[in-house]
């Protein structure tokens, strides 16, 4: 028995990470290609009966993917949207729960009572309601950032399903109640208050004593331990018998905190180990639940089957439920976007576009926990089998219909993503700052001890990590390599010479293997390092790649300086002419009109240019380019 165990294991990993190889080199998100790949596989002969417990989802699977999902949100976007995730997590979810409740109530009441059984209970229907109301955390930032969606858009999406399901669970747990008293609205109110200032009280809690122990923890492994575990304190914190709080809330406001003050409490060492173990640890959750839901198929229907109820009337009543799932989130979205801007004016980002509202409004797919919340109801509640089946159908059919046309839908309303020009271009900028605070800093703690090659090494250090960004931004005219590139080229070349005396050494015997065990580690390193560089490399530049108008802040000469002037030398840069060099990229001065090289060049002339003449304002003079930067302040406009 515990072999067969072990194989289905094996097994469900093998399929997990060949259908998401499948998905990524075909076209097709890892997601719905896995769920079909379930239903396909539930009929086979040989694939046992897999049935999903709702213990071993809402305690097993869902606190690990809502704190690997809630460690990479950033807290400060999160506050600025809290309006809208606040509409949609909490009051979306309660409007869904009612409507579908109503819809479920009426499709099963009297047809049930026509085809002679008893009628769904107005409390069984108001737990399916609470059942599908909820969009599912993983299918909403796997898809959306697959499509390329707007940052914010992805940012409204990813807090609304880091929040939601503490909603869906709390109306859940108040319908499943409701079958034994008849709760009043302010039984509803305090249970819910109970229960989300609970669970945002057990997480701030939480939060602070991890914070504080992990300050303490040096080792990477030991860090990363605590940080697996994390989620599952938070969770059981919470959702034990005394405090009776929301678990969710604890395990996303635990991981908000705790990947908001990352960068002070963890060593690099320790940041590395655990995005890593949490990249493949996610990976592994979120598409093995996408299996399991498609396995649940074959059982699902069989014990539909066995349904007292006629074929029609099941038909008709889970397509009315579905339907009402799809079409209420948009009939709540857009007049409660329009009214909340009446009365609570603008949002501090500004308004989402009609086009943002119009892809939001159809990123509703559901998953896990609409099917693993399912089987949270008694198992006398009436018709239970169709309310399984219901939730299987608005699962799988939300993450085929609306999971599948999503990239159109945004392909077709011409959504802009990401640049990654633009993405790059502000990396730039902020490593330029960092590299300009690190050496004031330098000059700061300098002593007359310190040897001069070791201070210029640094600097230069600093500087070939900051000119290598703006490398990346865009490519010379001519067909020469960047400084950075050919670093990357020829050290990459060195870097495989070294492991392979080091493997002679260790093939050899001459050396103990722990040594070098660490001067490998020190190589792969380095590696990883120079394989990010080149992974993070622009592709291709925008149509006009601009810097966004937020970064100019208040540089008074960047408001005051031309954004276009006739150059002295369109041909190249006019010192580099004069002396029959070359350039990496150009840039002109919006002062009188210049043209020079950037700092990645060896003429460095555009920086002399400035010096000689305190233009404080050039723009980058590359095809494609027309982003302006201020020598004086340090802000791209």
């Amino acid at each position: 028995m515990r072999v067969d165990i072990a194989i289905e294991i094996v097994a469900l990993v093998a399929v997990v990470a060949a259908g998401a190889a499948l998905g990524r080199r075909i076209g097709i998100s890892a997601p719905l290609l896995l769920v079909v790949l379930g239903v396909a596989a539930s009929y086979l002969p040989f694939v046992p009966r897999v049935e999903l417990s709702h213990e071993v989802v809402l305690v097993g699977f869902l606190p690990p993917l809502l704190y690997s999902a809630a460690i990479k949100t950033s807290l400060v976007d999160f506050s600025k949207h809290r309006r809208s995730i606040g509409l949609l997590s909490v009051g979306l979810v309660a409007f869904t729960a009612a409507g579908v409740g109503l819809v479920a109530y009426w499709l099963l009441g009297a047809p049930a009572v026509a085809d002679g059984q008893e009628p769904l209970p107005l409390w069984a229907a108001f737990a399916i309601g609470a059942v599908v109301a909820p969009p599912d955390a993983v299918a909403a930032t796997a898809i959306a950032k697959k499509v390329g969606l707007p940052r914010r858009v992805v940012t409204i999406l990813e807090g609304e399903s880091l929040l939601n399901d503490a909603t869906a669970l709390v109306c859940l747990r108040t319908a499943i109640a409701a079958a034994l008293i008849a709760p009043t609205f302010l039984h509803v109110s305090l249970d819910f208050l109970r229960a989300a200032g609970g669970g945002v009280l057990v997480g701030l809690v939480v939060a602070i004593v991890l914070a504080k122990v992990r300050k303490r923890f040096t080792d990477p492994v030991l860090d990363t331990t605590l940080s697996l575990t994390a989620p599952f304190i938070a969770y059981v914190a919470a959702e034990n018998h005394y405090v009776h709080a929301s678990g969710v809330l604890a395990v996303v406001v635990t991981g908000l905190l705790l990947g908001h003050k990352a960068p002070i409490i963890q060593s690099a060492a320790s940041r590395m180990s655990e995005r890593t173990n949490w990249r493949t640890f996610q990976f592994l959750l979120e598409n093995t639940v996408f299996l399991l839901i498609g396995l649940q198929t074959r059982w699902i229907l069989d014990d539909l089957s066995e349904s007292p109820l006629s074929a029609w009337t099941i038909a008709i009543a889970t397509v009315g439920v579905f339907l009402a799932t799809v079409l209420l989130r948009p009939i709540w979205l857009f007049p409660v976007t329009y009214l909340s801007r009446r009365i609570l004016g603008r949002s501090r980002p500004g308004p989402v576009s009609v086009q943002a509202l119009v892809v939001v409004s159809w990123a509703g797919m559901r998953g896990v926990v609409t099917l693993a919340a399912v089987f949270v109801l008694p198992e006398n509640t009436p018709h239970r089998e169709v309310l399984v089946f219901m939730a299987l159908v608005v699962t799988a059919g939300t993450l085929l219909l609306q999971g599948s046309t999503l990239p159109w839908l945004v392909r077709r309303l011409r959504l802009p993503g990401p640049d990654p020009a633009e993405d790059a271009l502000q990396e730039a900028a902020v490593l330029q700052g960092a590299h300009r605070a690190a050496e004031e800093r330098l000059d700061e703690i300098v002593t007359p001890d310190d040897p001069p090659e070791v201070v210029a090494l640094l600097r230069q250090r600093g500087e070939s990590r900051a000119l290598a960004a703006w490398e990346r931004l865009g490519r010379s005219e001519t067909d020469l390599e960047t400084p950075s590139e050919a670093y990357r080229r020829l050290r990459m070349a060195m870097l495989e010479t070294e492991r392979a005396h080091i493997l002679k050494v260790r093939d050899d015997g001459l050396v103990a293997d722990e040594v070098l065990q660490r001067a490998q580690i020190t190589l792969d390193i380095e590696e990883s390092i120079l394989d990010r560089a080149e992974a993070d490399d622009v592709g291709g530049q925008s149509q006009n790649l601009r810097a966004p108008q937020s970064t100019a802040g208040e540089c008074e000469h960047l408001a005051g300086a031309p954004c276009v002037l006739t150059p002295t030398t369109p041909e190249g840069c006019e010192e580099c002419l004069q002396e029959g060099a070359t350039w990496v990229h150009l840039r002109l001065c919006l002062g009188c009109g210049h043209v020079g090289c950037c700092d990645s060049s060896y003429g460095r002339h555009a920086s002399k240019h400035f010096d000689q003449t305190s233009h404080p304002v050039m723009r980058s003079f590359e095809p494609g380019e027309s982003w302006r930067w201020c020598f004086v302040d340090e802000k791209l406009g």
